[in-house]
């Protein structure tokens, strides 16, 4: 507390004592809620299984979904439903949980050798966040679709889709098992225009 209380009095800020603290002792993320184990709620699975199935058995490895929470959202209720049911339907997923910036997300992606990325954003940043993501993404050479989910005026979807981003999601579409099914058609896209 000495040394904390001395960075204050000489004018550091919050950010730069909290980058500090965390380089020197690193940082905790806690769990997020989504378990590796699949959930008993299989109602509607075995067709979208299926599908994740014949996917991954052309891409030669399980579909990998990473999912991503930027900003400084602190609801993460939709990512996890998302999460757990792609994990559900046999998808390899990766969900870090909240506050993650959209180099950490790309990074998280590019190391899992992602198939699709999805970003989770309530925050109202939908637009400067999924700006940087993409940069980010051409940055780092990904080249795969990228969904985004949020409270996200129409008018704004088609923004994100004209930019780029493969799909929009918005508390209407609360039909898991369609997203899902979405989910699978994008990654399979490729292999169907190469046939």
């Amino acid at each position: 507390m000495p040394a904390s209380i001395a960075a204050a009095k000489a004018g550091a800020t919050t950010g730069e004592w909290a980058a500090e603290l965390r380089r020197a002792f690193g940082e905790f993320r806690g769990p997020t809620g989504v378990a590796r184990a699949p959930s008993n709620r299989t109602d509607g699975l075995d067709p979208i299984r299926e599908a994740v199935q014949a996917v991954s058995a052309r891409l030669g490895r399980p579909l990998k979904f990473v999912v991503g929470k930027p900003g400084l959202d602190g609801h993460s209720n939709g990512a996890e439903q998302i999460a757990a049911r792609a994990r559900d339907c046999g998808m390899d997923i990766t969900y870090d949980g909240i506050r993650l910036t959209p180099a950490e997300i790309v990074a998280k992606a590019a190391d899992e050798r992602a198939h699709v990325l999805g970003l989770s954003i309530l925050s109202g940043s939908h637009m400067p966040l999924v700006t940087e993501v993409l940069a980010e993404m051409r940055r780092a050479g990904l080249d795969v679709p990228l969904i985004v989910g949020g409270i996200i005026p129409e008018e704004d979807a088609a923004e994100l889709r004209a930019s780029g981003v493969a799909a929009v999601y918005t508390p209407k579409d609360f039909e898991l098992n369609r997203i899902m099914m979405d989910i699978v058609g994008l990654v399979d896209r490729p292999a169907l225009a190469a046939e």
